[in-house]
C-alpha cells in the first residue's frame, strides 16, 4: 500500500510517500480503507523529536492518529461491525500513528454520522477522545461555566460543543478574527492575552468553574488564578503543567476513557448538535503542507488529509 512516512526526526521535509507493507486487524480491531485522516499537534510534535524523551518511535513511522473510512477487515472478537461499514476512529495508541496511509487499523471506532463527510469524520475522533477525557477529568456538569483558552482550534471547537451538550456555558479565548466563528458555535468569545481576568468579569459574573488550556501559550498561571484551584484546570498543550500544579491530559496506553465519547458524539452529530469545523483539507501527497499549517498554531478548526 502507499503511505506517508518518515525515517528520522525533523521538519516537514522528512515526510515522503512510499510503498509499505499493509497492516492487518488484530483481535478487537478493524482495518479500514482510509478516506481521510486528521492532523494534530501530536503528529508534528512526534515528527520533530519534541517528544522523544517520553514517546519512542520505531522508524520508519507513519503519522496520523485518527481516520475515517470503510471497513475491509474485521479482527477476532469484533461484533456489531462488518466489512463495508463506514466508520471513524483511532489507531492503536501504542503505534502513535499509522492513519496517513491507504489502509489503517483502528482500535476504537463508531459508525460515521450520516451528517458528516469523510473529511469531517476523519478529523473528529482524536478531538472527541481528548474533549471527553478533559470534561470527565474536570467533572464538568450542567450549570457550570467552562473557559477554553484556544477555543477556535480543533480540540477547542469539539470540547465547546460537547460541553454545551452537557449543559455548560462556554467562554472561549480567540483572536478578533475568530470572534464571529465562536459566536456561531454558541461560545462566548473573549480576547486572549494578559488581562484576561478583567475581561472575564462582565462575561462570567459568578466566576469560571473549570478551565481547559488548549493553546499552550504560557497562560497557566493566570488560568489557575481565574479558576481559583489548579485542580480545576487541565491542559493538553503546556508541558510546564506540573510547575503550576495543573494536570496534563494525554491519551493513555490501552483503552482511553474518551473512547466512550465516540458513539455519543456520532449521535449528537446526527441530531445536528455537533459539527467538525474544517480549517483546510489537503491531499495525502501534500501532507507536509498540512503539518506546516498545523504547526503555525493558527488553525481555525481541523486540518485534514484525504486519501485517494
Amino acid at each position: 500500500m502507499f503511505a506517508v512516512q518518515y525515517h528520522r526526526y525533523g521538519g516537514s521535509e522528512v515526510l515522503c510517500m512510499e510503498e509499505v507493507e499493509e497492516p492487518h486487524a488484530g483481535p478487537g480491531q478493524v482495518r479500514i480503507a482510509v478516506r481521510a485522516t486528521g492532523v494534530t499537534p501530536a503528529d508534528w510534535y512526534l515528527r520533530s523529536g519534541m517528544l522523544r524523551d517520553i514517546a519512542t518511535l520505531d522508524f520508519p513511522h507513519i503519522p496520523g492518529m485518527d481516520a475515517a473510512g470503510v471497513v475491509d477487515e474485521v479482527g477476532e472478537g469484533v461484533t456489531g461491525t462488518a466489512v463495508g461499514d463506514e466508520v471513524f476512529g483511532l489507531v492503536p495508541f501504542v503505534d502513535q500513528g499509522g492513519a496517513a496511509a491507504q489502509y489503517a487499523v483502528l482500535e476504537a471506532w463508531a459508525p460515521k454520522p450520516h451528517s458528516w463527510s469523510f473529511e469531517e469524520a476523519g478529523g473528529a475522533a482524536g478531538n472527541i477522545d481528548t474533549a471527553t477525557r478533559v470534561l470527565e477529568a474536570l467533572e464538568a456538569a450542567e450549570g457550570m461555566t467552562l473557559l477554553i483558552d484556544g477555543a477556535a482550534g480543533g480540540v477547542g471547537t469539539i470540547t465547546a460543543q460537547l460541553a454545551q451538550a452537557r449543559g455548560l456555558t462556554v467562554i472561549g479565548t480567540a483572536s478578533e478574527a475568530n470572534r464571529g466563528f465562536l459566536d456561531q458555535l454558541g461560545v462566548v468569545p473573549v480576547a486572549y492575552g494578559a488581562g484576561l481576568v478583567d475581561r472575564l468579569g462582565p462575561l462570567a459574573p459568578h466566576g469560571v468553574d473549570v478551565v481547559l488550556d488548549a493553546a499552550g501559550k504560557g497562560s497557566l498561571g493566570e488560568l489557575v488564578a481565574i479558576a481559583g484551584d489548579p485542580h480545576r484546570v487541565v491542559t493538553i498543550a503546556d508541558f510546564d503543567a506540573g510547575r503550576h500544579g495543573v494536570r496534563f491530559s494525554r491519551s493513555p496506553a490501552g483503552e482511553s476513557p474518551g473512547w466512550a465519547g465516540l458513539p455519543l458524539a456520532a449521535d449528537l452529530a446526527d441530531r445536528g448538535r455537533l459539527t467538525v469545523p474544517l480549517h483546510a483539507v489537503f491531499p495525502l501527497k501534500e501532507a507536509a503542507r498540512a503539518h506546516d499549517v498545523s504547526a503555525t498554531g493558527h488553525a481555525r478548526g481541523k486540518i485534514v488529509i484525504t486519501v485517494p
